[in-house]
């Protein structure tokens, strides 16, 4: 089939979150893997927290506790100039191995990217890794809901102009993929640690291990 429009979530599916490892190495020999793993878990449940007791705060603001806790969690004091390089480094995350063709493979689509990153965020992300002219951005900090939150696919779906059935909503995450199906998009969930789907009562309309597995 195909689409008006493909949508992507950044996070996970564009750019690997735990590229930050050789970083928090740098500082944390050998720490890198727990402080990865733990500094995402809660950035995800952070949010999704703050989004049920309605009160939303930008998500520069939830990595930034959630690095803090993940650290401490892992039982490291540190001081305020490292946590600002650990979070410089989510500006330099880096994208996977078949994103920087996506584009070039792909000419005659146009690809938004609809991130619960702030603008701030994702702007030097995508300059960084020379992606600004790949990509349209959205953010749902621009209307201060985050994703999975059914407006949050409302702003996408009337931002983009077309129908529902004609996006495809790409993402790693089950979350995501859940809402972006549940408010009515098509959606392919990127499952590049090949690992089970929740048993949760939503499908995603594909299920790929890399995005070159879909044609677009």
């Amino acid at each position: 089939m195909s689409y008006k429009a493909y949508v992507f979530d950044a996070y996970g599916t564009l750019f690997d979150v735990h590229s930050v490892m050789k970083k928090i190495h740098q500082f944390f020999p050998d720490q890198g893997p727990s402080v990865s793993e733990e500094w995402r878990n809660r950035q995800v449940h952070y949010f999704l927290v703050r989004q049920l007791i309605q009160e939303y705060k930008p998500f520069n603001d939830i990595t930034r506790w959630a690095l803090l806790d993940a650290l401490a969690i892992n039982n490291i004091d540190a001081e305020f100039d490292i946590v600002e390089e650990l979070m410089h480094e989510y500006t330099q995350l880096l994208p996977f191995d078949e994103v920087p063709l996506l584009k070039e493979n792909h000419t005659d689509k146009t690809f938004t990217i609809f991130s619960n990153g702030t603008r701030a965020m994702l702007d030097p992300l995508l300059a960084n890794n020379r992606l600004t002219k790949d990509f349209d951005l959205l953010s749902a900090n621009d209307i201060n809901i985050y994703k999975p939150h059914p407006k949050a696919y409302q702003y996408a779906h009337k931002t983009l102009k077309v129908n529902k059935d004609e996006i495809l909503f790409f993402s790693s995450n089950p979350w995501d993929i859940t809402g972006a199906a549940s408010y009515g998009f098509h959606t392919a969930w990127v499952n590049r640690k090949k690992q089970m789907w929740p048993e949760i009562g939503i499908q995603p309309t594909y299920l790929i291990n890399q995005l070159n597995d879909i044609l677009i």
